[in-house]
């Protein structure tokens, strides 16, 4: 087999996924929008402040003779949202939204494809919402077709997080997830539809497709990797003179279980500190706004000091009610910071509660406080559970996830 990978802006499961395809000599080639490798024109200018974001888009080396690259749309979309221009970045309807940076790529892919299969190809490897053309062309050369879903199925989605809207109607605006079309929403059932082998990286996530309306491909259970584990680590010993510092970072909507998190330091009082890095889901959520003056807002942090920020904290808190997997977590748990996440995560796939980690019932305020509270009642579980941590990273690097998708995509 030989595959041909695909993602618009890139990430580390991406980047691994593309690695390991190479690393098992499967690999056909390597499609995006922005590609930095060293000397190149994205390499030479990520150097400069206002180009840094190129930095977040480099390869291995290794796949530069596999790359084709087409960046106008993402470049236009990165100056865009840059200079303000929200219409031309709004959500699908927008010119240069992140819809359309997706809807280009695939189309490459799709018009190119025929050419790629006399080349050798014979699977497109393609992500949710970018794989939609390229599946239907493949479909008529008979070229396989691998799909991977990194967050849950939309249908679960909506069931799940209108419960939200009704728990916490004050929160609603920042439900984002819930404004996808019902032209978007058609085109991912078809994405599902047309895929011969889809590819997951949490149970949760596998769980949620049970609720697609009619027979899909085998699915397969494959999570990430973690980030190099850290030396560094130091943990403070508690005292009665300071509080148990928490962290939240994460997009700021009740998606992430923002308002129970909230809800629950404000219960247990100068006891804990919060800080809180992510951007705004919308600027119209007026108990939002006043939540994050009561504690420490980072909006944006670069990658390397939000890890340096969580060796910094006791405890990360991602108290998710729909997430395909959560790589803060992970992220966190290779600089020693152990996570009290929810079932709606990979948290059960890669934490035993009380060991490196700790699980609560996602859309409890009463749980996740119970779990903040264990700990200020016993504050060296922390250090046992971030040491544990740590040695759960270990064993599973971003190579492992590479050789994974690997092995599963000759099977």
């Amino acid at each position: 087999m030989k595959v041909l990978i695909s993602h618009p802006t890139g990430n580390s499961f991406f980047r691994s996924a593309a690695t390991g395809l190479l690393d098992a000599g499967i690999l056909a080639g390597f499609r995006t929008t922005v590609a930095s490798f060293p000397g190149n024109v994205f390499d030479k200018l990520s150097i400069l402040g206002p180009f840094s974001e190129f930095k977040r888009r480099t390869y291995d080396p290794d796949l530069e003779p596999f790359s084709r690259s087409w960046p106008l749309y993402e470049l236009g979309r990165l100056a865009a949202s840059k200079a303000g221009f929200k219409d031309l970045v709004r959500h699908e309807s927008g010119f240069l939204s992140v819809d359309a940076v997706y809807k280009n790529l695939d189309k490459k892919i799709a018009l190119n494809l025929k050419r790629e299969t006399q080349n050798g190809a014979n699977a497109v490897y393609a992500y949710e919402d970018g794989a939609l053309l390229s599946f239907r062309e493949a479909k008529k050369l008979g070229v396989s077709c691998l799909y991977d879903l990194p967050i849950g199925y939309w249908r679960t989605a909506r069931r799940l997080l209108e419960v939200e809207r009704d728990r916490w109607p004050d929160w609603a605006t920042t439900l984002t997830n819930l404004k996808d079309s019902p032209e978007k929403l058609d085109h991912k059932d078809e994405e599902l539809s047309l895929a011969d082998r889809i590819f997951v990286a949490s149970r949760f996530t596998a769980n949620t497709l049970v609720d697609f309306p009619g027979k899909l491909a085998p699915i397969e259970i494959i999570p990430y990797g973690f980030p190099p584990v850290t030396s560094e680590r130091a943990y403070d010993k508690f005292s009665s003179y300071r509080p148990l510092k928490l962290l939240f970072v994460g997009g700021l909507s009740q998606r992430k279980g923002i308002a129970d998190l909230f809800a629950a330091v404000d219960t247990i009082g100068d006891k804990v500190e919060l800080t809180v890095v992510g951007h705004k889901a919308t600027d119209n959520c007026k108990v939002l706004d006043e939540a994050l003056k009561k504690h420490k807002w980072i909006p944006s942090l670069p990658h390397a000091e939000v890890l340096k920020l969580m060796r910094g904290h006791d405890v990360l808190v991602f108290p998710s009610l729909f997430e395909g997997f959560g790589m803060v977590i992970t992220e966190a748990m290779s600089q020693g910071t152990p996570v009290i996440t929810t079932d709606r995560t990979a948290g059960p796939d890669i934490i035993n509660h009380g060991e490196n980690g700790w699980l609560a019932a996602a859309g409890s305020t009463q749980a996740l406080q119970e779990v903040i509270e264990e700990l200020l009642a016993s504050p060296n579980k922390i250090q046992l559970a971030g040491k544990a941590a740590m040695e759960t990273a270990k064993l599973r690097p971003w190579t492992v996830y590479g050789k994974e998708i690997a092995l599963a995509c000759v099977k």
